[in-house]
């Protein structure tokens, strides 16, 4: 269920489990920037239960589905998780926001949007539709609704006709694109975790002084609400006023400080210093606007500093100029040690699982 994503974890995830290491007895893995959710992932496999942040509700969404073991999801009204998909994936498409917006169809209202063709796009329509009905009516859970969603955007992602993020369309259809939409059911994990899922600013998560916090922030000037805008939309289920020819939902008030290069290591360095987790794992990418060394003085000062160089890996290119800069990135892990925060070894955190 890859997907096309900037900053994704997933080539380094295994690598980023090794230094959190397994679930010490107390406190939460808590991933506040959690994007798709590869991490957190790694971090329930390992026995941690898990909170999940992101200030975007598909972010949320395709990490919430990462962390779901099959007992969470038996959706027994359908007749089983593969029954569902199987229901979605025999569905006629309908006519709706997508399909007007985002396909072909959008030329009557200005602007030819060849984001999906007609067919793929009207299909997006009558899954997410049906997703919402069952819910409403009672037929699934808040957390299948979720699952399901989360295949209808991997769905989505198949097919677009992008190079990479949802920031433009591409002219001409690719061989995915012309393909016709799948609902394809996830292998879901075996064991449950404990998990919570929060679509919060992250200066807004309640963090305890037993946590183990992870940090994943963009760290260049492309804002995810934008790039991300039409699986946003998806997720949230409505229908936005959208403009311009990319027909861009509102985005601006969850714009992130961190896509700032003026702003970016102020706002980090603020952010690590107002957590009273005893120890943060931070992700550094050496593409960013932010450079290691100005991050090692400032966390060096807030406790013991580790510095893990994890990999050198192919960068990531959703157009041509930045496949005309240089090809590979180092990716490293900042584990800070605080020695400032007040806990009490003896304290535990209640975790339930929630939808």
């Amino acid at each position: 269920m890859s997907l096309r994503y900037i900053g994704s974890k997933a080539r380094i995830a295994d690598q980023i489990a090794a230094i959190l290491g397994p679930w010490p007895g107390q406190g939460r893995f808590v991933d506040a920037f959690c994007g798709t959710g590869i991490v957190a992932r790694h971090a329930a496999d390992l026995e941690w239960p898990v909170l999940l942040n992101d200030h975007l509700s598909s972010s949320v969404t395709m990490a919430s589905a990462q962390v779901l073991a099959g007992s969470d999801v038996p959706f027994t009204a359908l007749g089983g998780y593969q029954a569902a998909a199987a229901a979605l994936d025999g569905l006629a498409g309908a006519r709706g926001f997508v399909w007007r917006e985002y396909s072909p169809a959008s030329l009557a209202r200005g602007v030819e949007r060849r984001y999906f063709t007609e067919a793929n796009a009207a299909r997006i329509d009558a899954i997410r539709g049906q997703i919402a009905t069952w819910e409403s009516s009672g037929t699934i859970s808040p957390a299948e609704a979720r699952l399901l969603v989360a295949d209808l955007l991997a769905a989505t992602n198949r097919v677009a006709n992008i190079a990479g993020t949802y920031g433009c369309f591409l002219r001409n259809w690719t061989a995915n694109a012309r393909q016709p939409l799948r609902m394809v059911p996830r292998a879901l994990r075996q064991k449950p975790t404990a998990f919570e899922a929060s679509c919060l600013d992250v200066f807004q998560i309640a963090v305890t002084a037993d946590d183990t916090v992870y940090l994943d922030p963009p760290y260049t000037k492309r804002q995810y609400a934008a790039y991300y805008h039409i699986l946003e939309t998806i997720a949230e289920g409505d229908s936005p006023l959208v403009s311009g020819i990319t027909g861009l939902r509102p985005w601006e008030h969850k714009s992130s400080p961190f896509c700032y290069k003026t702003r970016a290591l102020n706002a980090l360095i603020s952010l690590v210093d107002s957590l009273p987790a005893p120890r943060l794992l931070l992700s550094y990418s050496d593409e960013g606007h932010v450079s290691l060394s100005d991050l090692q003085s400032h966390l060096a000062a807030m406790g013991d500093l580790r510095v893990h160089e994890v990999a050198t890996i192919g960068r990531y290119r959703p157009n041509e100029q930045a496949s005309a800069n240089r090809n590979s990135v180092s990716e490293y892990v900042l584990e800070v040690w605080r020695t400032t925060v007040n806990h009490s070894p003896g304290s535990t955190s209640q975790v339930k699982a929630v939808a």
